[in-house]
């Protein structure tokens, strides 16, 4: 496992274990624990807490200073709207792509298995055809829109199926 992994599964786990959807960590202590340069602690904090991943971060500078990660508390259809409505615009690229499927798979959204199956639907192998990359960007935004498109209804079919007649 790579640094930057174990790094991101430390912040994660130490979130779950207080069971709290906001943490205050310090980036030298961080960097001093993990043996790393705070540049590292940055890098991840800034690829892998992400709104697209479902996190926001502030950073207060100083001696006393410290980074706040606020975990994005949405439901599963809420997410999906999110990424139809406001992330995926009309382009997007194969990475992009990835990170939001393992993001959905991570949150119970999908499972592990459709998320592999999406990002393979406009993978680079997928979309291997001779157009520039910005046309392929295109194809892969509007690919993963109906997939999403498609997750969303059958979310949207399981919760009118989960409501009982007496509660409606």
């Amino acid at each position: 496992m790579r640094l930057s992994d174990t790094i991101e599964q430390f912040i994660k786990d130490m979130m779950q274990q207080e069971q709290q959807a906001e943490i205050d960590l310090k980036r030298n202590e961080l960097a001093e624990y993990f043996h790393c340069a705070p540049s590292q602690i940055n890098y991840v904090l800034s690829t892998r807490f992400t709104p697209d991943h479902g996190y926001m971060t502030s950073s207060q500078r100083g001696g006393g200073g410290y980074i706040r990660i606020v975990r994005i508390v949405r439901s599963g259809s809420e997410q999906l709207r999110y990424l139809l409505n406001e992330r995926i615009g009309e382009s997007i690229t194969a990475g992009e792509v990835q990170v939001l499927c393992s993001q959905l798979a991570e949150r119970g959204v999908i499972t592990d298995k459709d998320a592999q199956l999406m990002a393979a639907a406009v993978s680079p192998a997928a979309l291997s055809v001779p157009v520039p990359e910005a046309v392929k960007n295109v194809m892969r935004a509007r690919i993963a829109r109906s997939m999403l498109l498609c997750v969303l209804q059958q979310a949207g079919k399981r919760e009118k199926a989960e409501v009982k007649p007496d509660e409606v």
